[in-house]
């Protein structure tokens, strides 16, 4: 039987998520691509606001998303199971994420990052649809340092827990703790500022 693509994506939307049977199958060269597809298709969204709420700009999250997949892609031999395959994908995108904004920072001058605020990117992004309130959460949680940004991220926005934080980003729930603290407090000197 003649398979189309429309028919694959189909039968995909019906396969109920397997970690375990996923991983089997990314270890056997002659299912590794149909499994790779569905891994991207069950993650990309969750990859890509964990990605978005770094980097801000949707085109920057669709390019860090992608090398993202690429560097899954190449290191599916080097993926030995000790941790779950949605964290060592994170653990990825979490990386990428990183190095596209430390290449960033080290491309723009001070001036040129004065002259382009957080605020103006915002509200010349075309995806971006918040109020105004959302936009200054935006803008504060933009000045947060990345390590802080990153861990206000998780917690406030995705909800995660400090453990699982914690296995994520190799860092111990302490740590963790006391990053948030300071991330909302810095928001909310932000807020009070805005005043």
């Amino acid at each position: 039987m003649y398979r189309t693509r429309a028919w694959d994506t189909l039968i995909m939307a019906n396969v109920k998520w397997n970690e375990q049977l996923i991983v089997e199958q990314l270890r056997d060269s002659a299912q590794r691509q149909q499994a790779f597809t569905l891994l991207v298709e069950h993650f990309k969204e969750q990859l890509y606001w964990q990605i978005r709420r770094m980097v801000l700009s949707h085109d920057d999250a669709d390019d860090v998303l992608q090398n993202t997949f690429i560097k899954v892609w190449t290191g599916l031999d080097g993926f030995r199971g000790e941790a779950k395959l949605s964290t060592w994908l994170f653990r990825i995108a979490n990386n990428e994420t990183l190095n596209f904004l430390e290449r960033k920072r080290q491309a723009l001058s001070l001036d040129d990052e004065a002259a382009v605020g957080v605020a103006a990117r915002l509200e010349s992004d075309p995806y971006f649809d918040g109020d105004e309130t959302e936009r200054q959460l935006q803008e504060a949680v933009a000045s947060l340092p990345d390590k802080q940004r990153q861990v206000f991220n998780l917690k406030y926005f995705e909800e995660m827990k400090y453990e699982d934080m914690s296995e994520l980003l190799g860092t111990s729930v302490g740590a963790l703790k006391a990053s948030y603290h300071h991330a909302v407090k810095k928001i909310s000197d932000f807020f009070a500022s805005q005043d």
